[in-house]
């Protein structure tokens, strides 16, 4: 969303969408199936604090359920070995007071910089102001937050919804009856909505219904929600869900009903996972908007490397995302991130956040 994978990419998707459980790591988990991340010399010599051994730097998250957020981590941590930083993971997966807790112990360990992946402000807004005090560099990913020291990277959530609700418009035309399957609350999928209102309003869309909620198991949850509502409404002809496990989901519900020839599914974010869903056959999902959460992670890292060098010199920096349609992945036989990177190279963020003393991790 942004998983919002969203991410929230996811959310990105984008926003805090959440998996039950707790754990801390320091290691990448290598069960996505994607090709070990390779880094590209760097040609300058380090900056300052770069020249004087490893880095500490913690990375706070609380990430959700799906490979989105998998792939994010896996990204981070190859930049962060890629530069030489020392990084510790904490992962709070669904527990807001723990995530607090995760970024005081954070704050306490003479990190010199803390990226905080996803979160509920009003949870972690004190610690984040702890950190500043303390001189600590915090850069945050998909949290809205109030202070103005620090560096808000994000998923372009208003282009990803825009850019899969542009097909959605090619495919649904004016005047269609529509379901919707979202969860607000969430900063990345409050901002895809905003673009989904407008986008409806325009082509006199009919929203029939709207359900969904995030949980430990959001794509299995949301199954007999949105068959009931297609069992009140099978007159629909598209649905929007703008993650991608709610997207998940919508289309076990679309084939529960058995409605694949009739109910197109419109989805946010991409992983490995959302291709094979997307491709398999006689999926209702015909088309994606997202971001590499790999390349993402990647360059999150980066984002704080030059930011702790003191050469980042702004406070906000986006990724934008890109519409893939079912369509294009069959006809390209697209099985993975790894051949989707190589067939849409406007999914490398090589260029965003980077510097000549870098080593850019690949993807």
């Amino acid at each position: 969303m942004s998983r919002t994978r969203v991410p929230l990419a996811a959310l990105s998707l984008a926003s805090a969408l959440l998996l039950a459980g707790c754990s801390q790591s320091t290691n990448a988990s290598q069960s996505t199936g994607d090709k070990a991340a390779s880094a590209s010399a760097a040609t300058a010599a380090k900056p300052a604090p770069f020249t004087k051994g490893k880095v500490k730097v913690a990375l706070v998250r609380q990430s959700g359920a799906g490979d989105y957020f998998e792939q994010w981590g896996n990204g981070a941590k190859a930049q962060a070995e890629a530069l030489g930083i020392d990084l510790t993971v904490y992962d709070a997966q669904a527990d807001n007071a723990k995530q607090a807790t995760d970024l005081s112990s954070a704050i306490n360990s003479e990190a010199q910089a803390v990226i905080v992946d996803h979160g509920f402000p009003a949870t972690i807004q004190p610690e984040i102001d702890k950190a500043v005090k303390k001189g600590i560099k915090v850069v945050v990913y998909d949290v809205e937050q109030t202070n103005k020291a620090v560096v808000s990277t994000k998923q372009d959530d208003a282009s990803m919804a825009q850019a899969v609700l542009d097909v959605m418009t090619e495919e649904l035309g004016k005047d269609a009856k529509v379901g919707y399957v979202n969860v607000a609350g969430y900063a990345a999928l409050d901002k895809r909505d905003s673009v989904w209102k407008k986008t409806a309003d325009a082509n006199g869309w009919k929203q029939e219904f709207k359900v969904g909620k995030v949980t430990d198991s959001t794509a299995t949850d949301n199954v007999p929600l949105v068959s009931a509502a297609l069992t009140q409404h099978s007159d629909v002809t598209g649905v929007f869900a703008p993650y991608d496990e709610l997207a998940k989901g919508t289309v076990l519900a679309v084939q529960n009903k058995k409605l694949q020839d009739k109910v197109k599914v419109f989805g946010a974010d991409v992983s490995n996972a959302d291709i094979q869903n997307m491709t398999a056959t006689d999926s209702p999902w015909v088309a994606t908007a997202g971001t590499d959460p790999s390349a993402v992670g990647a360059a999150v890292v980066r984002t704080a490397a030059l930011e702790l060098a003191g050469q980042l010199n702004k406070t906000s920096v986006e990724f934008p995302a890109v519409a893939i349609t079912q369509d294009f992945l069959r006809e390209k036989k697209i099985e993975n991130m790894d051949q989707l990177r190589a067939a849409l190279p406007e999914l490398n963020l090589s260029k965003v956040s980077t510097a000549d003393w870098i080593p850019n991790v690949a993807h």
